[in-house]
């Protein structure tokens, strides 16, 4: 993973199972199918991630699920009993099995299941506690990066750095559900490629592949995006999120970005090798010029296509002797002068 290797697609499941186990499994199904790396779920248990009290009181964001935050997280558990069970369903569909970590039994779980690499939700980027703790698995770290400051960034990089784990790809993203497009700032990512040395990508909120596709012309190594097989079904993952046949649609429009970006190598490419001819010039006598004449500016004309000499020849032929006959159209080689 990094510069020069195909972009990692992470299909974000989040809570759209609605606590069924089949409807999850479905979810590995079209995973596979939309043609993605990855399928990725949330492991937190309501009372280890938010208080009860906490969120007591009605708050504009709580407004929009229309029930209390606390029922909106119980329900949108992703059941620690099937994590075994879904990471065996990925493997054997041929995808990898990737879950966000919120607690430390979490951690644990997963480290147990093998996953080939940990994700910090930008939730978390302050905790650095749990930063520690999953950096210590010496698993690969994905790191979100939403709402938070270069600062904030480089104490959770310095702290997985501490533990001697330095297998980091830094996500750029935007908290917010969905997110505008106008606060996207995809040139962002690249300042923590700057500033922090370590692949980059971009994990996204919007309705649309609009800034994924941006942030892969940009450089981003891996991108993130929610999808759902219906997005009018109730549940707070399901507004912002990519309907199956648009993921898809998605995936190949990077596949075939990344053949459009190429290398940064200028050169002629296969396609091009006839209409360079075609559209280039040459030099061609605008007149008969028998043996021996000595040829002069007005009897060559700058023509299409591009064989015989070419114009930049035009001022070194002009005073030479014609070897041969060369008649008006055809073009001047070195061959019928001297």
């Amino acid at each position: 993973m990094g510069d020069g290797e195909p972009v990692y697609i992470i299909a974000e499941a989040g809570s759209n199972h609605d606590g069924k186990l089949e409807q999850a499994k479905k979810l590995v199904d079209y995973a596979k199918e939309m043609g993605a790396d990855a399928i990725k779920f949330q492991s937190f248990l309501a009372e280890k991630i938010i208080s009860w009290t906490g969120f007591e009181k009605k708050t504009s964001f709580q407004a929009k699920w229309f029930k209390p935050v606390w029922q909106v997280y119980k329900e949108a558990e992703f059941p620690r009993k099937w994590h075994k069970t879904i990471a065996d369903y990925c493997k054997k569909k041929g995808i990898h099995f990737l879950s966000s970590s919120w607690d430390k039994e979490a951690v644990d779980l997963l480290d147990d299941l093998n996953v080939p690499a940990f994700k910090i939700g930008s939730g978390d980027i302050t905790n650095l506690p749990l930063v520690k703790y999953t950096a210590e698995k010496g698993r690969p770290i994905i790191l979100a990066t939403g709402a938070s400051t270069l600062d904030e960034v480089k104490e959770a990089v310095d702290v997985i750095k501490s533990t001697g784990n330095k297998d980091i790809v830094l996500l750029h993203c935007v908290v917010n559900y969905p997110s505008p497009v106008e606060d996207a700032n995809i040139r962002a990512m690249l300042t923590l490629k700057e500033k922090f040395g370590y692949p980059v990508g971009y994990s996204d909120h919007t309705t649309d592949d609009l800034v994924l596709l941006g942030a892969v012309v940009m450089g981003a190594c891996m991108i993130e995006k929610h999808f759902t097989f219906d997005r009018t079904r109730p549940g707070p993952d399901y507004p912002y999120a990519m309907e199956v046949p648009e993921f898809a649609a998605m995936v190949k429009k990077i596949r075939l970005m990344e053949r459009a970006l190429g290398t940064p190598v200028k050169r002629v490419t296969p396609s091009e090798k006839e209409t360079v001819i075609l559209q280039r010039r040459g030099l061609f006598a605008a007149v008969n010029i028998p043996a021996g004449t000595i040829i002069t500016k007005e009897m060559i004309e700058i023509l299409r296509p591009a064989i015989g000499l070419a114009p930049k020849y035009l001022k070194s032929l002009v005073g030479k002797r014609a070897r041969v006959k060369i008649k008006r159209g055809e073009p001047i080689t070195f061959k019928k002068i001297r």
